[in-house]
C-alpha cells in the first residue's frame, strides 16, 4: 500500500473537558458535533503532543488543562493503608510509602500514533519504530516476525506528551517523550522539536493565527516557510546597524534632543561617566528578537497604493492570505499532517469549499472543524467524525450510519436542508412534515416570550428541527441521530399502533396528537378570536375568496383551505406566532413544558397522552 503520513490514533487523559479519549482518524476528516464537545480541545491536544512550538510557551499547561482543573495530588488515606498490621514497624514503613504515593499528581498525558512513515522517518526514528495494523486499527505484537509483512502492518511512530504540576518548583511541566522508551528504556527519550517538524504537523487556529502569520516571530506561518526552504535570513546584522545610526527626534526644532542634553548635563554631575551618560532614542531593543515581533508585512488595501499592516485587513482577506501562505508550506513540505479550525469563518461558501479542497489536496491528512454544510460536503461518510462527550469526560467518536429508506444519493442532495444541522446539534426534534417542523420552533419561541418561567425556545434547549417528509421517515432519522449520540424527540399526527411503536422504538420521546392534521389540531383548539384576528391579518389568494367572499363567516373552513394552500409555506407557523398563550392549543403548550422538562432534567421519557 502507498504511504501517506497520518495521525493514525489519538488518546488522550485528564485534558481539559475530557477525561479519557480514543480516537481513529481517516486520512482526511471533519470532526463535527455539538459546542463545547470537545473539538478544539481534540487540536490543542495533537499540537501538544506534534506541533514543534507548542512547548516554547513556558508554561506548557496550566491550571485549566486539566480536567475539572484537578491538577493537585489526592491525599492518600494512610489509615486505610496500614490498617491491620500489627508491627508497628511495618505501619510505619508503610505510612510512608503511601505518603510517597499520595503526592503523584494527576497528570495530562496525549498520545499520537503516526503511521504513513517515509523511508527517511523510519531510518531516523529507527529504534522507536512500531507496527500499526491497519485491519484492527491497533498496535501489531504478535510474536511471528513474519507477520510485519502483510500488507496491512505499516511501520507507526508513538509519541506521548506528559504533563503535570510540579509541587517542588511550584510549577507547571510539559514534555514529550518517545512513547516506546517510556516503558523499554530507563530514560525515557525525549521527541525533540526537531522530532516533530519531521513528523509535518501544522495547526492553525482558526482568526487567532492571523495576527502573526506575516510576523517573523518563531513559529509564525512565514517563519516556517523560511525554514522550509532552510533560508535564514541574514538581515538581522544589518538591520540592526542601520537602526543604531538613526537619529529619531534629533533636530533641535523638536525640543527633545534639548530635553535629552539637559537629562545628561545633570547626569553628569552626579554618576561617573561609566554608569551610563547621553540619553537617546532608538527605534527598537535593537535585538533579533524585538525585531521579530515588530516587523510585520505590510498589505494595500483596494485600488489604493497606501498600505497597512497585513492584520488591519478585512478578516476574510486575512483568512485568504494565511490560506495561500499555508497551500506554500504544504507544497514546500509535500508530508504533511494539517488541521484548521473553522475554515468558514468570514469566507463565502464557494471559498470555503476552495480552501477545504485546496488542503485536502496539498496535504498528506487533513483535519478540520467545522460548523458550514458547504465545508462538511465536502468530506465523505467515511471521512465525517461525530463527536460526543459523556457526563464523566469521555469524548466519544461514532460515524453516519445511513438507514436503508435513506440512499446516499439523498443524503448528498439534501444534505443542507435535511441532515446537516441534525448532525451539527445536541437534539434533535425529528418532524413528521413541513407543517410540524416550521410551526413548533415558531410557538415554542413565542411560549417563551409570553411566559419564560414555563417555556423554552428550542433553540435555546438545544433542538434543532428536522423535516421527515413523512411519518414513514420518521423512525429510519431517529435510529440514524440517536446512534449518533443526539437526544432524539418526535412530533406525529395520529398513527395506527404498528406504526407508533416503530416510532417510539427509535427515538427518545415521541409526541403523537390525536388528530389526522396538525392543522385540524390548531383550528379545532384555537378560539374564534384567534381565528378572526389572522384572517384579518391575511391577503387572501383569490381563488380561496371566490369560495369564501367572507372567510370571517366560516373561519375554520376558509383557514383550512388557506393553510392547506400555504402547506410548507409557514401558514400555521404564522397563525401560531399571533396568538396568546391560551389560544394556543393546550396540547402544544403541554409538549413545549415537556420538552423543557426533559432537557433541563434526567426525567425519563414519556409519551404525552392526546389531548
Amino acid at each position: 500500500m502507498s504511504l501517506i503520513l497520518k495521525l493514525s490514533h489519538l488518546t488522550i487523559e485528564n485534558f481539559r473537558g475530557i477525561k479519557t479519549a480514543s480516537l481513529f482518524l481517516p486520512d482526511h476528516v471533519v470532526l463535527i458535533g455539538d459546542n463545547n464537545t470537545g473539538k478544539s480541545t481534540v487540536f490543542e491536544a495533537i499540537d501538544l503532543v506534534l506541533g514543534p512550538d507548542r512547548l516554547n510557551r513556558r508554561p506548557p499547561i496550566d491550571e485549566h488543562d486539566f480536567y475539572l482543573g484537578r491538577y493537585l495530588s489526592t491525599p492518600a488515606k494512610a489509615e486505610s493503608v496500614i490498617a491491620g498490621i500489627s508491627s508497628p514497624f511495618d505501619k510505619v514503613e508503610t505510612a510512608i510509602e503511601a505518603a510517597a504515593d499520595s503526592q503523584s499528581a494527576p497528570r495530562i498525558t496525549i498520545e499520537a500514533t503516526i503511521t504513513g512513515l517515509s523511508d527517511e522517518q523510519q531510518s531516523r526514528f529507527a529504534d522507536y519504530i512500531e507496527w500499526w495494523d491497519t485491519d484492527n486499527n491497533s498496535l501489531y505484537n504478535d510474536a511471528e516476525i513474519a507477520g510485519v509483512d502483510k500488507p496491512s502492518i505499516v511501520a507507526a511512530l508513538r509519541a506521548t506528551f506528559i504533563g503535570q504540576y510540579e509541587s517542588d518548583e511550584d510549577d507547571f511541566e510539559g514534555s514529550t517523550y518517545f512513547s516506546r522508551s517510556l516503558t523499554e528504556s530507563a530514560t525515557p527519550q525525549f521527541f525533540s522539536k526537531k522530532d516533530k517538524q519531521k513528523c509535518g504537523f501544522l495547526y492553525l487556529r482558526s482568526l487567532r493565527t492571523g495576527s502573526r502569520a506575516l510576523s517573523l516571530e518563531h513559529g509564525s506561518l512565514l517563519d516556517i516557510i523560511l525554514r522550509l526552504k532552510e533560508i535564514r535570513p541574514q538581515m538581522w546584522e544589518d538591520t540592526i546597524s542601520n537602526l543604531s545610526t538613526f537619529n529619531v527626534a534629533g533636530k533641535p526644532e523638536l525640543g527633545i534632543s534639548g530635553i535629552l542634553e539637559s537629562i545628561n548635563a545633570a547626569l553628569k554631575k552626579y554618576v561617573p561617566r561609566e554608569w551610563g551618560v547621553r540619553p537617546h532614542l532608538k527605534v527598537s531593543a535593537l535585538t533579533r528578537e524585538h525585531l521579530r515581533k515588530v516587523v510585520t508585512a505590510f498589505v494595500a488595501t483596494g485600488e489604493s497604493e497606501h498600505a497597512a499592516p497585513f492584520y488591519r485587513q478585512g478578516t476574510g482577506t486575512i483568512n485568504m492570505l494565511v490560506l495561500a501562505m499555508l497551500s506554500q508550506i504544504a507544497e514546500d513540505k509535500q508530508n504533511v499532517i494539517f488541521a484548521m479550525e473553522e475554515p468558514e469563518t468570514a469566507i463565502p461558501p464557494y471559498a470555503q469549499k476552495r480552501i477545504v479542497h485546496e488542503l485536502r489536496k496539498l496535504s498528506a491528512q487533513s483535519i478540520f472543524t467545522s460548523h458550514s454544510p458547504y465545508v462538511l460536503e465536502e468530506f465523505q461518510l467515511n471521512e465525517t467524525v461525530i463527536l460526543s462527550r459523556t457526563s464523566t469526560g469521555e469524548l466519544l467518536q461514532a460515524k453516519i450510519d445511513l438507514p436503508e429508506s435513506v440512499k446516499h444519493k439523498r443524503y448528498r442532495q439534501e444534505f443542507r436542508t435535511r441532515f446537516c444541522e441534525g448532525l451539527l446539534s445536541r437534539r434533535v426534534m425529528i418532524a413528521e412534515g413541513a407543517t410540524e417542523a416550521t410551526a413548533l420552533p415558531v410557538v415554542a419561541r413565542r411560549l417563551s416570550e409570553l411566559n419564560p418561567v414555563r417555556y423554552a425556545s428550542l433553540e435555546s434547549l438545544g433542538i434543532c428541527t428536522i423535516d421527515a417528509g413523512s411519518d414513514t421517515q420518521i423512525a429510519d432519522l431517529g435510529n440514524l441521530y440517536r446512534n449518533l449520540g443526539k437526544k432524539t424527540f418526535a412530533i406525529c399526527d395520529l398513527q395506527a399502533a404498528a406504526s407508533k411503536a416503530l416510532i417510539e422504538g427509535s427515538v427518545d420521546r415521541l409526541y403523537m396528537h390525536a388528530e389526522k392534521r396538525f392543522e385540524d389540531l390548531v383550528l379545532k383548539s384555537a378560539g374564534l378570536v384567534a381565528l378572526h384576528r389572522f384572517a384579518d391579518m391575511l391577503a387572501w389568494p383569490p381563488h380561496i375568496l371566490a369560495k369564501y367572499p367572507d372567510p370571517k363567516v366560516k373561519p375554520m373552513a376558509a383557514l383550512s383551505e388557506y393553510f392547506a394552500w400555504s402547506k410548507g409555506n409557514w401558514g400555521i407557523a404564522d397563525f401560531l406566532a399571533q396568538c396568546s398563550e391560551i389560544e394556543i392549543p393546550e396540547w402544544i403548550r403541554s409538549v413545549c413544558v415537556d420538552i423543557k422538562t426533559v432537557c433541563e432534567s434526567a426525567a425519563q421519557p414519556q409519551d404525552i397522552k392526546a389531548a
